[in-house]
């Protein structure tokens, strides 16, 4: 491999430097190096520590499609398999008051388990949109890369998802950059994803009428603020066993992450110069910001903010900075739940709260305000029986198998007064995974545009006014 990724670089200067000279480093090399060597040499394209979107070409013309109902979609992939018996149902309480009204006590035995978190933001969810209490995902292996897939595709697979590989079905990304009218810069298209691997392959598909010319903008926060600031410099001078084995494991992850995002791309994917003048500063300010530590708690909570939050935390800076009109954006930490129940119902409430928090920052953030469907829905479910590894408070850890409850998931919808429905609760079953694709093209108004028999599902007209 010739080409040399910028993480790699990181690696190889901390050994020699300390951290005040690294700062002073990085910042000089940001503010002076050129555009096309920012590209090229720091590799930011890459599924590497530091994973830039693909900035696609603007200036087609596409056909007229049906009116908008919002000009932004942001839909949040919630958690990382979450049963309805801890969510909607409240089996242990209000895990989740930022999403659901009610002030059920939490089970007494979990309390010494939760970390501190911020009372509920203003009014719950619930209250401002829709929410189906028994959504479905009803088809296919119920694991996490073929449930996400089904989620971005709207299309269900009946075998398991080729993780090497992008999938062949279309994203909503390639729907909407292809179709949308009038055309606007792909700026507007965002895919932030945890540091799973094979989640950087869902913003754009092997599709021969679709593609990487159609593709989201990709960035991973994860392997941003983790491995790069706190694992690998967080003490420059003294590596210790463990974070050498960490820092070969990221470069082992870098590798094959770099092998598998060019692997059957086009060579020279278009830029536009502003768009990407504009990424790189973007990315170059979050960097930095993440290497002086002001990242590290942006909120202010009196916990630590976890993985799941800093997702959140990128979706919002992109949502200051551009604006978007579709974004997606997925947690997972509550995936914990395998071998640590009580774990997982506290990252239930770190998740509740960053939802809540997204939901604020849209309606705090110009050009988005008041325009905005953010839609809330899990991948899947989880088993309605534990399996046999105990946790700290002896609660068993839970799976997700396929059986009946691994298929059963919520949906919640919220938008401006007049456009969707407020204060709506659906208790009865209505409405599946593959459906949400179809309403977000609605929703921008180019669901007319996709070739009939492309989408599987139906529009969630229960949603809207």
């Amino acid at each position: 491999m010739q080409r040399e990724i910028l993480s790699f670089s990181i690696l190889r200067f901390v050994y020699q430097k300390s951290l005040k000279q690294t700062v002073k480093h990085f910042k000089f090399y940001f503010a002076t190096m050129k555009r096309r060597d920012f590209l090229t040499k720091a590799g930011l394209a890459t599924g590497g520590l530091l994973t830039a979107p693909y900035i696609l070409p603007s200036g087609r013309l596409f056909a007229k499609t049906a009116s908008r109902k919002v000009n932004h979609v942001v839909y949040c992939l919630f958690a990382g398999g979450l049963r309805q018996l801890e969510s909607v149902q409240k089996m242990e309480g209000n895990l989740m008051p930022n999403m659901l009204r009610g002030t059920e006590a939490i089970s007494s035995d979990l309390l010494g388990s939760m970390s501190a978190m911020l009372p509920p933001i203003g009014k719950s969810l619930d209250q401002q949109g829709v929410l189906f209490k028994e959504f479905r995902f009803a088809k296919g292996p119920t694991g996490h890369f073929n449930a996400h897939s089904t989620a971005i595709c709207g299309q269900y697979s009946d075998a398991d998802v080729d993780i090497r590989r992008r999938n062949a079905t279309p994203t909503i990304f390639e729907y909407y950059n292809k179709h949308n009218s009038p055309s606007t810069t792909k700026l507007k298209s965002w895919w932030v994803s945890n540091s799973l691997g094979p989640y950087p392959n869902l913003n754009f598909s092997t599709h021969p009428e679709y593609g990487a010319l159609y593709g989201g903008n990709y960035i991973q926060p994860y392997t941003i603020m983790e491995e790069a600031i706190y694992k690998a410099i967080g003490n420059p001078k003294k590596f210790s066993d463990d974070d050498k084995g960490r820092i070969a494991r990221l470069r082992a992850f870098c590798d094959n992450n770099f092998a598998g995002e060019y692997k059957g791309i086009p060579s020279g994917i278009v830029n536009t110069a502003s768009d990407s003048i504009l990424v790189e500063q973007f990315l170059a300010k979050m960097y930095l910001e993440a290497l002086d530590g002001k990242l590290n708690n942006p909120w202010g909570i009196p916990s630590y903010m976890n993985g799941d939050m800093h997702n959140v935390y990128f979706a919002e800076r992109i949502m200051q900075e551009f604006q978007p009109e579709l974004l997606v954006v997925n947690m997972s930490f509550i995936d914990v739940c395998h071998q640590n129940y009580s774990g997982y119902c506290n990252y239930l409430r770190f998740a509740d709260y960053a939802v809540g928090h997204l939901w604020q920052t849209i309606q705090s953030t110009p050009g988005m305000a008041n325009d905005t469907l953010l839609i809330i829905a899990p991948e899947h479910g989880r088993n309605l029986n534990p399996n046999t590894i105990a946790d700290e408070n002896g609660r068993l850890g839970i799976d997700h198998s396929n059986d009946e409850m691994s298929r059963r998931i919520f949906c919640m919808a919220l938008g401006p007064t007049g456009v969707v429905k407020q204060n709506v609760v659906f208790n009865e079953e209505r409405g599946e995974s593959i459906d949400i694709v179809p309403t977000i093209a609605h929703a921008l108004g180019f669901g007319d545009a996709i070739p009939k028999g492309m989408l599987q599902g139906r529009v969630l007209e229960e949603i809207f006014v």
